[in-house]
């Protein structure tokens, strides 16, 4: 029988809540990116995730703990070999990944850029880690002076290509990433994402990327239980950059946003909606923003802006809703570079249903919220994850 009619994932990009046994693998040991930034804002305002146990999880600087917590509460670790956001939503839908996605924190090989030069016939600018903001600055004039194109990477894997629209048309710009994609889908130039990265503008004063961006995705190695809703015949709705994680994979709806705030007015109003399956919304500013900007003040701040849009969520869940919060991997604002960083992730339930709460068992992968899932909607299970659906009374 389906306990819940509405299953709500919300995945605070990045919000790790301390170093995995396995964090010095990555060399990330130490790291903590809740802890640290509420001792760096020397203590943070997050009533309503205290509420939800969070504090309860890892004792944070001004979070209380809580003797009767708003639910259920634990922390998950990751299986898949990997800290970067597919890996972490993939494992969330039921899949291991073994092989990890590759990153370039020093720019991309000579060989593939001399790869992409001679399929283009245009030379490469930046190749390096950089904001795409930052990097239509400082490159943007002199691509409309020259047509070379702007390549730039970031912690996460992929591979970005600014292009001025009217320097490198949105045809040319498409036809260059599409070749990218072709040539980095596995091997040692394994990509999770390439993006293009169209801008408009006369000077660098007044550069503005355009809505014409595009990603071009790997697809998921298998199956997810988002394609199990799918041919159930249930809602899979995707918000935010859900659509983009999973390359349309799954996804019944996709709704686009352009920050937290944004996400969760989305958010709210799916609420609203008459539907059985799941919402699952990312909040990329945590990591974007704040984390890979080494930012630990304002990712503080962005928490508590989120925390106190939970309130309006809690009035609107209905009975048979069940919410899910969690994270897809760390990004310590206080820990050196600008990688993402090899963590526990939270993990708090909550359903006006429960007649019980408190602590549930460390979960050993991500896939345990995808079991479930599919276990409540009697959908296929996910050949990894153990349901938890029997513990939420």
């Amino acid at each position: 029988m389906q306990k819940f009619k509405r299953i709500h994932i919300i995945v605070m990009d990045s919000v790790g809540i301390g170093a995995a046994p396995d964090a010095a693998q990555f060399d990330d040991a130490g790291t903590n990116t809740l802890l640290h930034i509420s001792q760096a804002k020397h203590g943070l305002n997050l009533p309503n995730l205290a509420k939800m146990g969070l504090s309860n999880i890892c004792k944070l600087e001004g979070v209380n703990t809580v003797d009767n917590a708003m639910g259920y509460y634990t922390k998950m670790q990751e299986a898949s070999c990997g800290k970067d956001t597919m890996t972490g939503h993939w494992e969330m839908m039921g899949l291991y990944i073994d092989k990890p996605f590759q990153v370039f924190p020093d720019g991309f090989p000579q060989e593939l850029i001399e790869q992409i030069e001679q399929f283009s016939g245009r030379k490469i600018l930046g190749n390096c880690p950089a904001s795409g903001t930052e990097i239509i600055k400082q490159y943007g004039e002199r691509q409309m002076k020259t047509g070379e194109l702007i390549v730039y990477t970031s912690a996460d894997s992929v591979l970005q290509i600014a292009a001025h629209e009217k320097i490198i048309p949105l045809d040319e710009l498409y036809k260059i990433c599409q070749f990218c994609r072709d040539i980095t889908k596995e091997g040692k130039y394994q990509l999770g994402r390439i993006i293009a990265r169209p801008y408009v503008g006369t000077c660098k004063e007044d550069f503005t990327r355009t809505a014409n961006r595009h990603d071009y995705a790997l697809k998921p190695f298998g199956k997810t239980v988002m394609n199990y809703l799918q041919e159930a015949g249930l809602s899979s709705i995707a918000i935010g950059k859900i659509r983009d994680i999973f390359d349309g994979e799954g996804v019944t709806r996709a709704i686009h946003t352009v920050s937290n705030m944004d996400g969760m007015d989305k958010f709210m109003e799916i609420l609203k909606e008459d539907f059985t399956g799941l919402s699952f919304t990312n909040l990329v500013d945590f990591d974007a923003k704040f984390g890979h900007r080494r930012n630990a003040v304002g990712y503080g701040d962005a928490l508590e802006e989120f925390d106190a849009r939970l309130t309006d969520v809690f009035a609107a869940l209905q009975k048979d809703d069940l919410l899910i919060i969690t994270a897809d991997h760390g990004n310590d604002p206080t820990y050196k570079g600008t990688d993402h960083t090899r963590e526990f992730v939270p993990l708090m339930i909550y359903s006006p249903q429960f007649k019980a709460n408190g602590e549930l068992p460390l979960r050993k992968t991500f896939s345990d919220i995808g079991a479930t899932v599919a276990e409540n909607f009697a959908v296929q299970m996910p050949k990894y994850g153990q349901s938890f659906l029997d513990k939420l009374i």
